[in-house]
């Protein structure tokens, strides 16, 4: 039996894992945390459990076809309940609660801009064209070359694919309120990159958003990982947590050994799922390399973010389980971000609000909050004084929009930035979401899902083909398994 060893237990490698059992490998997991999951991990405190990663379940045809491939459901392993209303919005101006469904959708851009509904009808008439591609045919090809594209549908259809035209263009071309073009342009920050700078194509994002639906798995997204765990296992995978993977041996340009700081394992195959550049850089002999300093220091970076963990003692009023604190100058922070990298002026954030779906995350009468301010990757300057500062601009910004204290309800607080992304997972410069999906980093022009230097070495996760997301990352997993079956 062949053996692979797979390198980190996040959404890809965890993919890749089963994927790899199923086709008869003997699978060995190495994490060097004590938990599956990677950036989707888990934390307990006081009677609150805290989803550490991603907190939006989108594309649930993507969750279910990777279960279906195993003979298993989605609902084999947990239970969805469908948001409704999928998210909120606070402008400047006051609230907005985004519906779900197209036609609730239509009925409220229409009562923001006269003729907004049928441009919205037209605007995910194209955007499903867009996702049946992008998700069934572009997103299943592993990048090793342009002859993957050969393909008479994907050649019939590459003007109706909008790869050539920013997001913003045309988004542009279908709505003229700006409220209503902010929030058509919000789905891509997914994917790492301004919409300006992001191939329509991913237009595909607003027809996740908006007739896939925003889901909650009950329990958390962390029972996304503990289903993946558990169906790996089924198929026989074994894991070895709190093990971290310290040198990969070479001999004449293949894999030999894995050296971890407990014990070294042979293998034929080994999937790198952690960090892609920590892989070759600190793993890897210089000599084997398949990419320079200067080439990770030219890649656009999606963003890092900083993260606060907040438990409170009492409940709030009129919050939603998502919303996105639209109240300040979108520009000014993307540039901060993207042109001139800096600790955000006046920051847009996120907060996620679990215990209002999920009372059980919560002790009784408390609530669970996730906040979340998009910043720069590479920032250097991480300190507890910077995460204390932007903390009390949270609570500030929550007490006037929400009407109501917060700050003193607090009972538990962490914070989770650079410098934890770098310790806890080798983040390249810090990022939260891996490399921007700009025309310039997609397909054949990401770091390729197989090194270029060592025969049986393979990469899978968010650096690699299709990129950044929690869908796209079981994507990868089954990818790569596949082109390690294929070159064996």
């Amino acid at each position: 039996m062949p053996h692979v060893i797979i390198i980190g237990a996040g959404f890809a490698g965890l993919s890749a894992a089963s994927f790899m059992a199923k086709a008869g490998w003997k699978v060995t997991v190495l994490e060097k945390n004590d938990q599956p999951g990677g950036r989707a991990r888990q934390w307990k405190t006081d009677g609150f459990t805290f989803d550490m990663g991603p907190s939006w379940y989108w594309m649930p045809d993507v969750f279910e076809r990777f279960f279906n491939q195993f003979g298993k459901s989605v609902s084999d392993y947990y239970e969805l309940d469908r948001l409704d209303p999928s998210y909120q919005v606070v402008w400047p101006t006051g609230k907005m609660d985004i519906p779900a469904g197209l036609p609730a959708l239509k009925d409220l851009f229409e009562s923001i801009e006269p003729g907004a509904a049928n441009a919205l009808q037209q605007f995910m008439d194209e955007a499903s064209y867009k996702y049946k591609v992008g998700m069934h045919k572009l997103v299943h090809k592993p990048g090793q070359s342009l002859t993957e594209f050969i393909d008479w549908d994907l050649m019939r259809g590459v003007f109706k694919l909008d790869v050539f035209t920013s997001m913003r263009a045309h988004v542009h071309k279908f709505f003229k309120d700006p409220q209503l073009r902010l929030l058509m342009e919000f789905p891509v920050i997914f994917l790492g990159a301004m919409a300006e700078n992001t191939p329509a194509l991913y237009s595909l994002m607003n027809y996740a958003d908006v007739v896939g639906g925003t889901w909650y798995p009950r329990g958390g997204m962390y029972s996304i990982v503990n289903a993946m765990y558990q169906l790996a296992q089924e198929q026989g995978v074994e894991f070895h947590f709190n093990e971290e993977v310290k040198e990969i041996t070479l001999q004449h340009s293949r894999v030999t050994a894995v050296n971890t700081d407990k014990a070294t394992y042979i293998a034929d195959a080994v999937i790198g799922g952690a960090d892609y550049h920590h892989i070759e850089t600190q793993l890897l002999p210089a000599s084997h390399r398949s990419y320079s300093d200067a080439y990770w220091d030219s890649r656009v970076m999606a963003p890092s973010c900083l993260l606060y963990f907040v438990g409170l003692n009492r409940k709030l009023s009129n919050i939603h389980h998502h919303t996105l604190f639209f109240d300040t100058p979108f520009e000014s922070h993307a540039k901060e971000i993207y042109q001139d990298p800096a600790w955000p002026t006046d920051p847009l954030f996120y907060m996620s609000a679990v215990s209002v779906t999920d009372p059980g995350s919560a002790p009784p009468g408390c609530e669970n909050l996730f906040l979340l301010i998009p910043v720069a990757a590479g920032l250097k300057d991480d300190s507890p004084e910077i995460r204390e500062h932007y903390f009390n601009v949270l609570m500030d910004r929550l007490e006037k929009k929400l009407g109501q204290p917060v700050r003193d309800a607090v009972i538990v607080k962490r914070s989770f930035a650079h410098r934890d992304f770098e310790q806890d997972y080798h983040s390249f410069k810090g990022n939260a979401y891996g490399l921007a999906n700009t025309l310039k980093q997609t397909a054949i022009l990401k770091p390729s899902c197989r090194s270029k230097k060592v025969n049986n070495l393979f990469y899978t996760g968010q650096l690699t083909v299709p990129g950044p997301g929690v869908p796209p990352s079981l994507i990868s997993g089954e990818l790569v398994a596949k082109e390690v079956i294929r070159n064996f």
